[in-house]
Parts: C-alpha cells; structure tokens; sequence
C-alpha cells in the first residue's frame, strides 16, 4: 500500500513530462503505423509531394490538436472579440505573447515527435527527396537522362538505393542524420530557455514553488464552489417554478467581475499576483491593499502558469 501511494505521489510530482512523454510515445506510435501500413510511395513524379505531406501534414494537424485540447487557449480567447477594451494595444501584447509561447511550446511536443520520428525511420523523407530537384542535381550531375527514372525508383528497390548511393550519403542516412540534428536541436532550445527563464525570474526557487502550488489549488477550490453556486442556483430556481414561492435574493458576481478575472490586459507592471482572483480580491471596489509584491516583475506569470498546464 505505501509503495502504491509512493508511486501516486510520484505521478503527481511529475505529472507534466509524464504527459509529455505519453503523447511522445502516441506520436511515435502512430508514426510507426502510418509508416508500415498506410504509406505507400509511388516510386514516380509524384514522389515529392506524397512524401512532404506524410512528413508534414500530420504535424501541422496535431499542432492544431495540441491547441485545440488546450482549455487555456479557449479561457482566453472567449468573450474576447467582444470585451471592451481595457488596456491600449500596446499593453495587450505583452501579455498576449507571455501566454501564447508556452502554450505553442506545449503544442509543439506531438508535432515535433512525429517529424523526429519520421525522419529516423526514413520512409518519408526517402520518398520525398528521390522526387526532388535537388537530389537530382546531387546524383544526376554527370549522369544520364534515365537517372532521374532510376531516383524515383528508390523507395521501392533497395538494390537499386545501394547502386546509386554507393559513392554518396544515401537518402536513409541523410534522414537519420536530419532526425538526430533535429532532436539536438531541440533538447538545446529547451535546456537554454528553461535556464534563461529560471535566471531571469524576479523570486526565489521556493517563493516559485509556493505560486505554482497556490495556483494550483485556487483552480481546484473555484472548481468546487462553482459547482456549489451553480448547485443553490438550481435548487432555488427549481423550488420556485415547483413550489411557486418568492425566491430569495442570491448574489453573483457580474459580467464585469467575471471579464476582470478571465482577462489578459489588466495586468499592472508594477504589481503581481498570484492569480486573477487575488488580483480582484486585493483591488476589490478600489481598495489598495496592496502587498509586499508590488513593484516585481509579472514575468513570474509564465512560471505560475506551468501548474496549470495540464488543463
């Protein structure tokens, strides 16, 4: 029993690469199929084109799934084409663009997978580069009018593959080398943004770890009493279209003070918070109770959102 909840524990820590590596490995899976079973290259003309679509349109769809999945990208954008505007353009940037890139960095996991993946396997990128004018300028230079024939057959003739890469890097190596680049490169991006990020965050590592877990546990408890507001609402308008009795008075907040909670341009430069909520609770009918924080950097935002990125 305690091994299991050591082991519970330990999904929750770390619940975000967990994730991470179940849609990798998805991806991978995928892939892995589509490549075995459903990919069939033409061996003609048409090389190019079917091998660049299976390379880069399932990416391309699974970035759109990856934003599409993400409840944050629809918080935000809701009610926001209608919102009146609260703050100048220049100061919806900002913050625009401090919430849009983690989200697109979180959505690229899947799409960035596959093309790994594809490359390492070869078949995409084999089919699509024996149809490119460049390969055949690389193996036809000196070569007779059937060579560009002869590339389009690749895909389908290993002997032939081994014939004429014999003196030169053949297709499925130039695609392994490309995925190894391409997973280089990536882990490097993301090991320089995380230490830029982490150097330039205005509060200490345990101040950061109380905002994560703070923000956290503000969605759980909204998402509790939002079920209990919503369940009185019921229970009193029900009674009164059965029971035909004056309802009583039931506060809500307005649309204003939800707008002021869901918004993404009230953010002061000189002040952060912990959340929306805190933000509105401290500012509440234009009090200025103000804490110790005033006068950080709201870049720790970006921070504080990572708990909230398994929404």
């Amino acid at each position: 029993m305690d091994r299991l909840r050591e082991a519970l524990d330990f999904c929750i820590r770390h619940q975000t690469i967990l994730g991470y590596s179940a849609v990798s490995l998805l991806t991978a899976a995928s892939e892995h199929i589509f490549s075995s079973v459903v990919f069939k290259c033409p061996c003609n003309s048409g090389n190019m084109v079917y091998g660049s679509v299976f390379l880069l349109v399932p990416a391309f769809i699974l970035l759109l799934l990856g934003y599409m999945v993400n409840t944050r990208i629809w918080r935000w954008l809701t009610g926001s084409c209608s919102r009146e505007k609260e703050c100048s353009p220049l100061g919806t940037c900002a913050p625009f663009c401090q919430v849009l890139v983690p989200m697109t960095a979180r959505a690229l996991v899947a799409p960035l997978t596959w093309i790994a993946v594809a490359l390492l396997g070869a078949n995409f990128y084999e089919c699509a580069a024996s149809g490119s004018s460049l390969t055949k300028r690389l193996f036809c230079k000196d070569e007779g009018t059937d060579c560009q024939e002869k590339l389009f057959k690749i895909p389908c003739d290993e002997e032939l593959s081994a014939q004429i890469s014999s003196e030169r890097l053949s297709l499925q190596a130039q695609s392994q080398l490309i995925g190894w680049l391409l997973i280089a490169s990536i882990m490097t991006v993301v090991l320089i943004s995380k230490c830029v990020s982490r150097c330039c965050s205005p509060v200490s590592y345990l101040q950061l770890k109380l905002w994560e877990i703070y923000s956290k546990e503000e969605q759980e408890v909204f998402e509790i009493k939002a079920k209990e507001h919503a369940t009185k609402l019921a229970e009193r308008n029900t009674n009164y279209f059965f029971e035909a009795t004056d309802p009583a008075p039931f506060p809500t907040p307005s649309k204003k003070e939800w707008r002021k909670i869901s918004s993404l341009c009230t953010f002061d430069s000189r002040e952060v918070y912990y959340d929306m909520i805190r933000k509105y609770m401290s500012t509440k009918g234009g009090k200025s109770a103000k804490s110790q924080e005033e006068h950080q950097d709201r870049t720790v935002l970006t921070f504080v959102d990572k708990a909230q990125a398994g929404e």
